[in-house]
């Protein structure tokens, strides 16, 4: 069954109404649906809808609301923030972290990542990961859009931790605890975590200092050094599979 988004979601008489032309275009000339026909609809608001296509024309659609469903169960909630690798991989860890359920995702400079973007480069790639997580919000079944922050400093994103109760930091140097041991010791109630992954090479020992004074608490993923893609889904799916509030 195809899924479709649609932000703003409004029913009457049982009836939903579409009359925005670029969803009426994606929904008709992309999918290709026709009257009759099932679909899933979602509202980034944790509601799943399963509708009958009614009609659908040049400037509107008409679907029957068949039923209504809480897709996403509340969770932990967790954010990334991620450095900007080399190639498209960032477009890859967009990808893989949506459907993996990561609450919120920000591109990350740092000191040693080689890509950097213009101000209009971070606009465009903006556009372009808020896309790429639409599509593997669907293909992964999921209600929720996660959060794509604009590319930020390391700076700036410590300066908004605050509010997290369990930070870490990914690092290869210095004393560590074993992520396995840190999700294990945190407490059953905690709501939110940052992990901050750092580019190859990892972070410069003034950007730990800073974050471990910030209350990052620094932490190994093994004794493999992992490129930036493989630490970031590495440590979502093991959050995913141990948080506190499940064990």
């Amino acid at each position: 069954m195809n899924r479709f988004f649609v932000e703003h979601i409004q029913i009457s008489e049982n009836l939903i109404f579409l009359d925005d032309p670029k969803q009426l275009h994606h929904l008709r000339d992309v999918l290709r649906v026709r009257p009759s026909e099932k679909i899933g609809i979602f509202d980034n608001s944790g509601n799943d809808y399963i509708v009958l296509v009614k009609e659908i024309g040049l400037s509107s659609a008409k679907l029957e609301l068949m039923e209504k469903r809480m897709h996403d169960q509340p969770g932990l909630k967790i954010t990334i923030a991620c450095a900007i690798p080399k190639n498209a991989k960032m477009d890859d860890i967009i990808d893989k972290l949506t459907q993996l359920g990561v609450e919120c995702i920000i591109p990350l400079e740092t000191e040693r990542v080689i890509v950097k973007l213009s101000r209009q480069k971070k606009i465009e790639r903006l556009e372009r990961w808020n896309k790429i997580a639409l599509s593997a919000a669907k293909q992964s079944q999921r209600s929720r859009l996660p959060v794509i922050k604009a590319v930020s400093g390391l700076k700036e994103i410590i300066a908004r931790a605050g509010d997290f109760p369990l930070k870490l930091i990914p690092t290869l140097e210095g004393e560590r605890k074993t992520l396995k041991a840190l999700i294990h010791s945190a407490p059953k109630d905690i709501n939110s975590i940052m992990v901050l992954i750092g580019p190859e090479g990892d972070f410069s020992p003034e950007e730990i200092v800073l974050s471990k004074s910030a209350g990052f608490q620094p932490v190994s993923l093994g004794r493999q050094v992992l490129r930036v893609d493989t630490a970031a889904i590495a440590v979502v799916s093991f959050i995913k599979l141990n948080e506190p509030c499940a064990l």
